[in-house]
């Protein structure tokens, strides 16, 4: 079995360390039932295998195998209530490792893996205090035994320099399987456009968005959709998605698919109704005129930070002249007053986790987008009902447009353009 990630991250540990990553831990939902398991995203980059209570460990210098699984063995009896297991057979015929143990030998073997190393990588405090203090204190019996000339790791780094940096560059196969998360998102809030009526609850909606991930061979929900209407889209997590959808609203919308472990992240804004008010869409237009320019600004060298700053000078003008804000535009962003309606940043990294791994700073300085990273890119404006001194018609209007753009070599690609978002767009849409 091909292992690419795997064997670029052999190459790019010191030869003489060991590497110790584990699976994420089953979280109790209440009293004796879990929430449906997901598996830890570097685990699964590195791995593939989608089981709890499983350990990889990475050994670049190991003199039969450089890489070993220890999962949970096959047990018939636990399988008829819980679903199949890999087993330690499986875990190399299906999952390519070089060796594989029950998982309950692990604490007798790290000694082994650890005597003579160098460095372990490994992430301390990710969630697992009992495999925190296994290592430490095999780490503690390795010193103590030093006169029998055993060693222990000098040092502990984390795994994330390594991986998160694999991480941030999507290969050709990623972005494949982003792009089919990005298309289930889209066709989603497509089909919300099309249903979305007053008189319906914000989750009739969500149930009809998450259906269509399923429909569609998604795993999930990449993140809680985000379905407000009228005043709620004001409210930049709103999950409640509870309310009923008022004729002369806008409806703002946030949720995407994970397909196969990635994820999509779009938001889209539309009126219930199918047809937007001028003061709506003088808001939208705002927006979606920011959107477009950041768009144009992500190609290889710019930096995140320039997007953002380009996006508050668009958003400040748009706000000086619908009247939200008073005053000179550069006295303006220098004093922070668009805070007031746009209080976030321009987006952020999209992978394997919604908010995905990989440095946005490099000494102290935005770092230059690069081909193959994908990012979010989604302004937006939140005008808070109860808002004093400005024109009363935005009151309670809140647009977001939030799209998935990978960074290619020349430019730009959008993943999640099929969903609509220019106004006539949506109109016709929701006017079958």
């Amino acid at each position: 079995m091909p292992r690419p990630q795997l064997d670029e991250f052999i190459k790019r540990m010191d030869p003489d360390s060991v590497a110790v990553i584990s699976s994420a831990r089953e979280a109790t939902r209440s009293n004796d039932t879990h929430y449906r398991y997901r598996q830890d995203s570097d685990f699964y980059y590195l791995t593939g295998f989608d089981e709890p209570e499983a350990i990889a460990v990475v050994a670049p210098s190991h003199q039969e195998h450089k890489y070993a699984l220890f999962v949970r063995p096959r047990d018939p009896e636990r399988e008829i209530w819980d679903g199949r297991r890999a087993g330690v057979e499986g875990a190399k015929t299906v999952y390519g490792a070089d060796a594989s143990f029950p998982i309950t030998e692990f604490e007798e073997k790290l000694g082994e893996y650890l005597n003579g190393a160098t460095h372990l990588y490994y992430r301390i405090g990710n969630g697992n205090p009992d495999l925190d203090e296994t290592i430490i204190n095999q780490i503690k019996r390795l010193r103590a035994m030093g006169r029998r000339g055993m060693r222990a790791p000098e040092a502990i780094i984390d795994t994330g320099t390594i991986l998160h940096e694999m991480r941030l560059f999507k290969s050709a196969e990623e972005i494949e399987l982003m792009q089919r998360a990005a298309d289930i998102s889209a066709e989603a809030h497509r089909e919300a456009m099309r249903q979305a009526r007053a008189g319906m609850k914000e989750y009739e909606i969500e149930a009809l968005i998450e259906y269509i991930f399923r429909k569609s061979g998604a795993n999930a929900p990449a993140y809680n959709s985000i379905v407000g209407g009228g005043t709620n889209a004001t409210i930049l997590h709103y999950i409640n998605n509870d309310a009923e959808l008022s004729d002369g609203d806008l409806l703002l919308i946030d949720a995407g698919a994970e397909y196969r472990g990635y994820a999509a992240d779009i938001t889209r804004t539309f009126p219930v109704n199918g047809r937007f008010t001028e003061a709506q869409r003088e808001i939208y237009d705002l927006v979606l005129e920011a959107q477009l320019a950041c768009i144009e600004m992500v190609r290889p060298g710019t930096r995140p930070q320039e997007i953002n700053k380009h996006a508050v000078e668009v958003l400040t003008e748009g706000m000086l002249r619908l009247g939200l804000l008073k005053g000179d535009a550069e006295t303006l962003i220098k004093e922070e007053k668009y805070k007031q309606f746009y209080m976030h940043s321009i987006g952020h990294f999209l992978g394997l986790d919604v908010h995905d791994v990989g440095r946005y700073h490099i000494k102290d300085e935005s770092r230059p987008l690069e081909p193959g990273m994908v990012m979010t890119i989604e302004p937006g404006v939140y005008i808070a009902a109860d808002t004093k001194e400005i024109p009363e018609k935005y009151l309670g209007i809140g647009v977001r447009i939030e799209d998935d753009v990978l960074v290619t070599e020349d430019g730009n690609r959008i993943l999640s353009s099929k969903a609509p978002k220019q106004v006539e767009e949506i109109e016709e849409l929701m006017a079958r």
